[in-house]
């Protein structure tokens, strides 16, 4: 295949190639001329300092197209000089779009040794996109053989790396089996499949690429890049790829080595400034200059996956051609959601699927088209995003905030989702035992509330054993946040996995048993690290709080979520509750046993009925611990009598002998509803009312009515635990509560 002439003359050389384009005055004074008002103020201050260097990036790109013969880098000064020139200049400002097709030219072509084509290659940094025709162009060269192994191979890292820069990917779609050709090359064959994976359609799948592939294998072993691309054929043609492949993997290929990733921050930053990421974003309309990191980069829909003129040429035809259904429909045009419902079937999506993540159209469109290829491309990207990025695993950790952000996207995807992403997981499960607790504490207690179900096994190893560690020998604070999010993760398997309990019971009573136990696992982790956390905190108010609030999902899991589980808290929780000298605390242990007792009624009725075969029942010893809970609180805050009939091992019966020691004056009363350290300031209120004229505070004048009155006194303070907890569990106010009720009534 014989080289394609240049049909521009000298002067000519960088002229613009058509509109989307710049010239390179143009790039010199500011960038594209579509930025160019946006970008005018930050750009002249810099144009003196950078003029003369832009005129020698002219002049090296002039004389490197001129060269026609073999020209050695050794004793060449003026070659090294423009070499100079060209790797400063991409360095500092990155190159325009005008200086990739010669470069790559030069560098492919063989006219210099592979010592001056590497460091070409190597200058290759965008400052905005890379034309398509220059990629084109250059892939045209590997069919003359004019370059070395090496330099093919480097040039295969750099496209993958700046794949998302590319202003459109029609023609590289075109000459899909061209590089699927190059599978054969060992060396080539994990970047060769790294490229494939980025380029496949639907359409790309053949029987005889397919057969390729499974020959590779046989051949080469099971090798991660050719698993991946199998993979995503399977995902396309199920019919066709037969083999078992592994359901998911740590990472697909290896990180294309190179420096082009460091140097393309960099440049962003330099020339960008503040992060893009507050600059509007239009769909159709946004260009990539505004990218700053490459992930950040990826969250903005590309508008180059078409041309822009033939964009704005669809615009302007007719609404039956805008929704045509013989061809595909551009994301870059979705912009409400009835043309999300007429184009469902025929939305082209991007190649960067990290803008996926911030377009509520196309998360709609994932939840409502289950399309795995989306969901596979999605997890190779967010793996490799998640790898890279991560700011703990790298020794200059000076990208912090761009990582929160990165974060906070996913996690506010997993939320429109409502479904977390196996990527996500498999980064926390990497990284927790890297973790220092405090490095994107928030936004990795977020995701970590997304986990999706998983064995019991690999949860304890990955998850539990590293947070624990973490959980206490970190602050009060870390303890309550890893509560809170260990709630949410509780909720979140509830809500998105318990809906369908009633119709897997007849089908699957193995997987509700994976659940129940998976759940199950979470309740009593949490239960050992909360009584650990009260020891180690002084039994903390404000700890105790969110390990309640956490118990205050679990004692309703049996009728709000219809999982047939209920576990009581550990004595090491609930005693500290019951003694709180906090009264909201203690109001919400009322109410947490109410709902209790409400959920193992029912399951007692259920399992009395006998209308259906019940697959799961509650064990004697869960009924067995409620009780002897109930005889404790009820001994505490009603009947004085906490010390002599409280059965728990770990409870509050003493001996006489023992308590007569303490020389506490109404020992026996000390935990009623009076007396109890948490409700003192209600008592003291009371006797305010009803004794105004009385300083001594005589806590035993609340007896006969005046205890029924202080029992409505405290319901009128916004005590609802405390009220639904003695309704329903001490008799005599029972029947009162609902002879009360029929009164009304009648």
């Amino acid at each position: 295949m014989k080289r394609r002439r240049s049909s521009r003359t000298p002067k000519q050389s960088l002229h613009v190639r058509h509109k989307s384009q710049t010239d390179l005055s143009a790039w010199r004074k500011g960038g594209g001329i579509d930025s160019e008002k946006s970008l005018q103020n930050h750009q002249s201050a810099n144009d003196q300092k950078y003029d003369s260097q832009e005129g020698s990036l002219e002049q090296a790109l002039s004389y490197l197209e001129k060269v026609q013969d073999c020209v050695a880098l050794k004793k060449n000064t003026l070659l090294q000089k423009h070499l100079d020139a060209v790797e400063s200049t991409s360095l500092k400002q990155g190159l325009p779009p005008e200086g990739f097709e010669i470069l790559l030219n030069v560098a492919l072509s063989g006219k210099f040794a592979d010592t001056v084509n590497t460091r070409l290659l190597k200058s290759l940094i965008p400052a905005s996109v890379i034309p398509e025709n220059s990629v084109v162009t250059a892939v045209s060269w590997l069919c003359v053989s004019k370059c070395s192994g090496n330099i093919q191979l480097l040039f295969l890292k750099w496209l993958i790396t700046v794949f998302d820069f590319i202003d459109q990917k029609e023609q590289l779609h075109a000459i899909y089996g061209f590089f699927f050709s190059f599978l054969q090359d060992e060396k080539m064959c994990p970047y060769v499949c790294h490229l494939l994976y980025l380029l496949t359609r639907k359409e790309n799948v053949k029987p005889f690429r397919i057969r390729m592939l499974l020959d590779l294998q046989a051949k080469m072993g099971m090798q991660s890049h050719l698993q991946a691309l199998l993979s995503l054929y399977k995902v396309f043609c199920p019919e066709q790829v037969t083999i078992t492949l592994p359901g998911k993997m740590k990472t697909f290929f290896k990180n294309p080595e190179g420096p082009w990733k460091a140097a393309i921050t960099a440049v962003r930053q330099r020339n960008q400034g503040p992060s893009p990421m507050s600059q509007a974003v239009f769909l159709g309309t946004s260009q990539p200059q505004s990218r700053k990191r490459k992930w950040n980069a990826q969250l903005v829909i590309p508008a180059s996956s078409r041309n822009t003129n033939y964009v704005e040429e669809d615009r302007q035809k007719s609404h039956v051609c805008l929704y045509s259904t013989n061809r595909s429909f551009p994301v870059e045009q979705l912009q409400t959601f009835p043309q999300l419902l007429q184009n469902i079937h025929h939305l082209e999506f991007p190649s960067q699927m990290g803008s996926v993540l911030t377009n509520p159209l196309l998360l709609h469109y994932m939840n409502c088209v289950k399309d795995e290829s989306i969901y596979l491309r999605l997890y190779y990207w967010m793996g490799q995003m998640l790898q890279e990025e991560c700011t703990w695993s790298m020794v200059d950790n000076t990208c912090e905030e761009e990582f929160k952000s990165f974060l906070e996207t996913v996690y506010k995807s997993e939320c429109f989702l409502q479904e977390g992403f196996p990527a996500c997981e498999e980064f926390l499960y990497k990284t927790l035992p890297l973790w220092d607790g405090f490095c994107c504490r928030s936004q990795i207690l977020k995701l970590m509330s997304w986990i999706p179900l998983n064995s019991a096994s690999d949860i304890k190893s990955y998850l539990y054993d590293p947070l624990a560690q973490l959980f206490f020998t970190s602050s009060i604070y870390f303890k309550c946040s890893v509560i809170e999010s260990l709630k949410e993760l509780l909720q979140n398997w509830l809500n998105c996995n318990m809906i369908q309990v009633d119709s897997e019971l007849s089908s699957s009573n193995s997987t509700l048993s994976g659940l129940v136990n998976v759940v199950a696992g979470l309740v009593r982790f949490v239960g050992w690290i909360s009584t650990a956390a009260l020891h180690l905190e002084n039994n903390s108010t404000f700890l105790l709080y969110f390990i309640l609030d956490f118990y205050g999902t679990v004692c309703d899991m049996y009728l709000k979520y219809n999982l047939p589980l209920l576990i009581m808290p550990p004595p090491g929780v609930f005693y500290p509750a019951l003694l709180s000298m906090d009264s909201v605390n203690l109001n919400q242990l009322c109410y947490i046993m109410y709902r209790y007792r409400t959920n193992l009624v029912a399951a007692k009725k259920n399992e009395l009925s006998k209308k259906k075969i019940l697959q799961f029942k509650f064990s004697s010893q869960t009924y067995q611990e409620y009780n002897q809970y109930i005889i404790a609180m009820v001994g505490c805050l009603w009947t004085s009598s906490a010390f002599q009939k409280d059965t728990h091992p770990q409870g509050l019966c003493m001996d006489d002998k023992l308590l007569s020691k303490t020389a506490v004056k109404e020992l026996k009363n000390s935990f009623n509803i009076v007396y109890h350290p948490a409700m003192m300031g209600y008592s003291v209120q009371f006797l305010q009312q009803i004794c105004p004229d009385d300083t001594t505070f005589n806590f035993k004048l609340i007896k006969g009515k005046k205890w029924d009155w202080y029992l409505e006194y405290l319901y009128s303070q916004g005590l609802e635990g405390l009220k639904v907890f003695i309704e329903s569990s001490i008799s005599r106010v029972s029947q009162a509560s609902r002879s009360k009720a029929e009164n009304e009534e009648a």
